[in-house]
């Protein structure tokens, strides 16, 4: 009984359904399986972005330019399938998985060879990323008249009844659970998060590590990149500005420590499906876009706090006051 209360994806998980319930009790369509799967799909690229980030985070990093990747991507697919509409969409696929990986790796090499600090290297690569995007387009849109049909039909189809987003979010999921809980790779990223100098002694490459983590964060923005230009069907330098927030956000709700060391997967994916839900819940119930932000950063610092609480540890009072004599 006394873990299950220390469970963070079970509390995680009754407060997700203690917002539907409420909301539903002032609109009762809220709840509709319909509208739960559409929330479910409206959140899936938030999902595999914070998969990414969270491998970045358990060791003891983080990677402030995934938006800005998904951006640059997005906008090199979107104009390859404007000029040569030709070009088969996996192939399309394939490349932003390629470009992404390979902007993650520049941030990875930067970190593992330079000794950078990943906060600064990435704060930089942000901006630079974000300035690629209006440099090879020139300040101009990619709309979607320019787009080819299966271009943007493709994660709008469904199967079995779930949308194909739907469907990605899901088996990147699961790529994540096997990564983080079956290989050698995924044990690393959590030892580095909780001692990097026994981790060393271990024979975990750190600097390596870091690098493959950057990777494949990289990698998983470059995927996203493809999939939210063709749900939107716009590429533009403002394309999820901003967006690199709500990603550590859905990390940090989902109980990854920014200590590093701690994070599960079922934890990120209820972080992020916690945003969604709270993002479709307040327009429903005519609350402002701007209390919107101050409910979502409340939500982040109670989840920060409850974490510092979870991590501490009491320890052994090695030395003790004299006691006067």
């Amino acid at each position: 009984m006394n873990r299950l209360m220390k469970n963070r994806e079970i509390w995680l998980a009754l407060a997700i359904l203690l917002v539907i319930v409420l909301v539903t009790l002032r609109f009762s369509r809220f709840s509709q399986p319909s509208n739960l799967l559409t929330i479910f799909n409206d959140s899936s690229i938030l999902m595999m972005l914070a998969l990414g980030q969270m491998a970045v985070i358990l060791t003891r990093s983080i990677d402030l330019s995934m938006a800005s990747n998904l951006a640059l991507t997005g906008m090199i697919v979107a104009m390859i399938n404007a000029a040569f509409p030709g070009v088969p969409i996996p192939l399309l696929i394939g490349l932003s998985v390629v470009i992404g990986a390979g902007l993650g790796a520049f941030n990875g090499i930067l970190v593992w060879r330079l000794n950078i600090p990943p906060i600064v290297v990435t704060l930089g690569t942000l901006t630079i990323f974000r300035g690629l995007v209006f440099v090879i387009s020139g300040g101009a849109w990619v709309n979607a008249a320019q787009m080819s049909p299966d271009f943007i039909a493709l994660q709008r189809g469904e199967l079995l009844g779930l949308p194909v987003l739907s469907w990605f979010a899901i088996a990147v999921a699961a790529l994540f659970y096997l990564l983080m809980t079956r290989t050698p790779l995924g044990r690393s990223l959590y030892a580095i998060g909780v001692n990097p100098t026994a981790a060393v002694y271990t024979g975990i490459d750190v600097g390596k590590t870091k690098f493959l983590a950057f990777t494949i964060a990289g990698a998983v923005a470059g995927f996203s990149g493809y999939l939210w230009i063709s749900r939107y069907v716009i590429a533009s330098t403002e394309v999820a500005s901003g967006y690199e927030l709500t990603i550590i956000a859905a990390c940090v709700i989902g109980g990854v420590s920014i200590a590093g060391g701690i994070g599960s997967v079922p934890g990120v994916l209820l972080g992020a499906l916690f945003l969604g839900v709270i993002n479709n819940a307040l327009p429903v119930i005519n609350i402002s876009p701007f209390w919107q932000m101050a409910i979502s950063g409340s939500a982040i610092l109670l989840a920060v706090v409850l974490n510092a609480r979870g991590e501490a540890s009491k320890g052994r009072i090695i030395l003790k006051k004299a006691e006067a004599v």
